[in-house]
């Protein structure tokens, strides 16, 4: 089936065309993210990390609250920056693509979450830096995102990368030196409480609204003879609670049938 504007695909063509929209700018905006985080540690190398110093967090210190939305975009050293670009761009990425709005406000909840933990619960005079808890903080959030917006999509990709990254989990618990597992957890936690908080509002009304019971008046009135019926080999139509009939339209929006 064609999902081109004007087809029989109805509104699927203008709805592939908004995610392809949104994806092109997610791209970009996580593009501008890393080049970001590139050009810090680039200025923290030739300041001998005086920055990390300064700008990372240190727990239990009020003066140090607003360090943390710096320190994810600090690091210790090359590889740990360089451990963390690729995670950090493909979880963002698949974070932002629905929506860059919904990202932000999401980016800032786990940078609070994570950063949070590390403060509250962290012993000694430890300097945390990195974008790991952010790392966390998307997987969380894409794992569940596809179940709360009823999006059978993105549920799909939230399972492959529950099952692909899974080893993620390992470091997310005590044990692991050199490691803030605090950041980690904290980060995951804030992930998934996204996942609900940014949750797709619109779309859970809608199916609300056609999931509502009929009245009595119109039970009535209705009769078997006059419910459509799909074609045989045809899906039934969308908003039917049928599953493959969701799933066909979801394809159909991306322009996969």
């Amino acid at each position: 089936m064609d999902g081109s504007p004007g087809s029989g695909g109805g509104g699927g063509g203008s709805s592939a065309e908004l995610m392809v929209a949104e994806a092109r700018r997610a791209f970009f905006v996580m593009f501008a993210f890393l080049a970001v985080v590139w050009a810090v540690q680039l200025v923290n190398w030739l300041d001998g990390y005086r920055l990390d110093s300064e700008f990372g967090i240190v727990a239990h210190d009020p003066g140090r609250l607003g360090d943390l939305f710096t320190a994810p975009l600090l690091h210790a050293n090359w590889a740990h920056l360089e451990g963390n670009s690729g995670p950090l761009f493909i979880f963002g990425f698949l974070a932002a693509y629905r929506g860059v709005k919904r990202f932000l406000g999401l980016t800032l909840l786990i940078a609070l979450t994570s950063g949070g933990a590390v403060w509250f619960f962290e012993h000694g005079e430890v300097v945390t830096v990195g974008a790991s808890g952010l790392i966390f903080g998307y997987f969380g959030y894409v794992v569940l995102r596809g179940i709360f917006d009823r999006h059978l999509i993105d549920t799909l990709v939230g399972v492959v990368m529950a099952a692909s990254f899974a080893y993620l989990l390992l470091v997310a618990v005590p044990g692991t030196p050199g490691v803030s597992w605090l950041g980690h957890l904290g980060g995951l936690v804030g992930g998934l409480v996204g996942a609900w908080v940014f949750r797709d509002r619109s779309r859970a009304a809608a199916r609300s609204a056609t999931a509502r019971p009929a009245t009595a008046a119109t039970a009535a009135t209705r009769t078997p003879a006059s419910a459509p019926v799909p074609a045989p080999g045809r899906p039934a139509p969308p908003g039917s609670g049928n599953p493959r009939a969701d799933l066909h339209k979801e394809l159909d929006d991306l322009g996969l049938l």
